[in-house]
């Protein structure tokens, strides 16, 4: 899965569901949220005072090393 700042975070938590401890690791506790639902990497990063790209640096190489094929 490409994942992008306009990627929506349910499609990334549906898709991914590995996901989940790189947003609670900086603060995203809400991932079932209606706002979480309905929000992209960057609006989400931005109410959470989180550098967007640095974030999605962060994710892609957590879920390099958590996919099933890593």
């Amino acid at each position: 899965m490409e994942i992008t700042r306009e990627t929506m975070i349910s499609d990334i938590i549906d898709q991914c569901p590995q996901a989940m401890p790189a947003f609670m690791a900086i603060g995203m506790h809400c991932m079932g949220c209606a706002l979480a639902s309905g929000e992209t990497v960057e609006q989400a990063c931005y109410a959470h005072e989180v550098d967007p790209d640095a974030f999605l640096e962060k994710l892609k190489a957590f879920l390099a090393t958590t996919e099933p094929n890593a």
